[in-house]
């Protein structure tokens, strides 16, 4: 027989139906933050993702509004309503202990099949097929409740004005809770495993009530009891084995990795490394020891600027080899600079501000020799921080004849690419005023990483030691030579001033005119750093997995199984 609202008495007063609104708009909005953490570990948390993310959820809500609301005139029976919020929550709940392997999956199926755009296409598919069925299932609950709470014209809008007001409150809270309270508390998984479990509360109270559905009561207990139990025992790295710590934070995925040589911070599972300490010190073979021509090239260095901070590699780096000079270090995350005290061995004395690099410079009027701009989150440059306003900020903070130097993690020379328009941003504010060209650039072998030198205007009359990044006509040993020259003036270390040669051999100077189209100069009101940076990403992916698309090609899955 078929089931009305009114056969049931939970359902009678009409409260149950505004708590169920209440719960489903926060398990809605819940999801959504979640599938950003679930994402962001294997595709980045870039505009683009968030992009993919809030639009598929909208299409699976506006589907299900509509199938739900005719589903509701049709067959008007709360338990059908009821268990489909049940499935929705038992599949939000299988999320954290399924969800990484799906990712995965998707992943290396759509590696050495897509030819383009396999981030954006990857994230995609992989919301498609892990958030849009629950949310899909979710979007039928508004129309089916609008059902069984008006009875009549004369009321009908303030009962869905309620129901509206139910479902705002819930996301509200299920927009703040996993930001600020779950996530950096007890992780994304837990926080999967949180809301579901409210959810589930709904169908498993009301057929309880209705003494119906025991069975499928039961089983979506057990399955939530087994997720709760499994989902927390492997990580994003499911595969690593070898993991010191694993966790998150506000703002990023955090993993560290314990090597014979040295210690190692991610923020991403698949690309990376975003802080490295080496145990016997010496050069780390990364991107920061190319950073450390920046105090030879600089008129002096007495003192540094570090906006990312990370866990203090580059810190680290200046304090072996510049042990009088001067360093403040900025760190947007918090809990990288716990790890780096934990881990890291990060000097204590060294002062780090808890801060957006961009905010801290124009709170400050002190002005330094060096300044260094290693600011990700993930794998994402955050556009304010790549702008000619940001900069321009940069230069102003730079004594006479300083030097900023920033770490481009993704060498991409392709017309348009992410590399070639801070290049021209970059020129467009060092070049400006000067009788000679004070921006040059070495590529990191062995690295997708290319360091980008820019002097400000020096005050005093140069001498050969110190004149390099200034005279694009000197000849690559004589830039060598300088280089090493004002190396071992200020180091008296052999070893950094043998490398010192070698990174002078691969100075390019830039200037406006090699840098690019000047629409390419990025500003804050335009700086499309994330489509520029997918492009870059999906070059490397490229280049990584061409051999794999070769042997699928030619001798098909079996050939690219048995590789090793």
């Amino acid at each position: 027989m078929q089931q009305t609202a009114s056969d049931r008495p939970i359902l009678r007063s009409k409260v149950f139906l505004y708590i169920t609104e209440f719960f489903s708009g926060m398990a809605v909005m819940a999801a959504e933050l979640g599938a950003s953490r679930l994402l962001a570990p294997y595709f980045s948390s870039s505009q683009i993702v968030w992009t993919i993310i809030i639009g598929t959820i909208m299409i699976a809500l506006a589907l299900g509004n509509m199938w739900g609301g005719r589903k509701a005139d049709k067959d008007p029976n709360p338990d059908k309503l009821y268990l489909r919020i049940m499935i929705a929550a038992v599949w939000i709940a299988l999320i954290p202990l399924v969800g990484k392997y799906l990712i995965i999956a998707i992943s290396g199926l759509l590696i050495v099949t897509v030819s383009t755009n396999f981030l954006i296409v990857a994230a995609f598919v992989s919301c498609m097929i892990i958030f849009v069925p629950p949310l899909f299932l979710l979007g039928t609950v508004t129309p089916g409740l609008v059902k069984f709470t008006t009875d009549s014209l004369k009321d009908n809008a303030t009962i869905v004005g309620r129901l509206g007001a139910c479902n705002t409150v819930g996301s509200i809270l299920g927009t703040f809770l996993p930001t600020f309270v779950t996530i950096p508390a007890v992780g994304t998984f837990v926080t999967f495993l949180i809301f579901s479990g409210l959810l589930l509360a709904l169908p498993i109270i009301y057929f309880a009530a209705a003494k119906v559905k025991r069975i499928a009561s039961a089983v979506s207990i057990v399955i939530f009891v087994i997720s709760g139990i499994l989902s927390p025992l492997t990580g994003f790295a499911f595969w690593e084995g070898n993991l010191t710590y694993e966790g998150e934070s506000i703002y990023n995925y955090l993993q560290v990795k314990t090597l014979a040589d040295r210690t190692i911070l991610s923020t991403n599972v698949l690309f990376g490394v975003q802080s490295v300490t080496m145990k016997q010190g010496g050069l780390t073979g990364l991107y920061y020891d190319t950073a450390l021509a920046a105090p030879a090239l600089a008129d002096h260095a007495d003192s540094a600027l570090i906006l990312g901070m990370g866990t203090g590699t580059y810190a680290r780096q200046l304090r072996e080899y510049y042990p009088n000079m001067s360093i403040q270090g900025v760190e947007i995350d918090q809990s990288i600079t716990n790890l780096a005290g934990r881990y890291f061995d990060e000097p204590s004395d060294i002062p780090v501000s808890t801060y957006d690099g961009r905010a801290w410079l124009e709170g400050t009027s002190k002005k330094f020799d060096v300044i260094m701009v290693d600011a990700y989150q993930d794998i994402t440059i955050p556009f304010q921080m790549s702008s000619t306003e940001f900069f321009t900020a940069v230069r102003q903070h730079l004594n006479p004849g300083g030097v900023m130097v920033v770490n481009m993690n993704m060498i991409s020379d392709g017309e348009g690419s992410i590399n070639q328009a801070l290049q021209a941003t970059i020129s467009s504010v060092f070049n400006v005023g000067t009788n000679f060209e004070s921006v040059v650039m070495a590529d990191v072998g062995g690295t997708t990483n290319r360091e980008l030198f820019a002097k400000a205007p020096s005050a005093e009359r140069r001498t050969p030691s110190n004149k390099v990044i200034e005279d694009n006509t000197m000849q690559r040993s004589a830039q060598a030579s300088a280089l090493q020259q004002r190396t071992e003036e200020l180091t008296g270390d052999a070893e950094l001033t043998e490398y010192m040669g070698q990174v002078a051999s691969h100075l390019v100077t830039v200037d406006r005119g090699n840098a690019g189209d000047a629409s390419l100069v990025l500003t804050d009101d335009k700086a499309p750093v994330e489509v520029l940076g997918m492009r870059a990403i999906d070059e490397l992916i490229a280049q990584q997995s061409g051999p794999y698309k070769e042997v699928l090609r030619t001798q098909g899955i079996s050939g690219l199984m048995k590789m090793q």
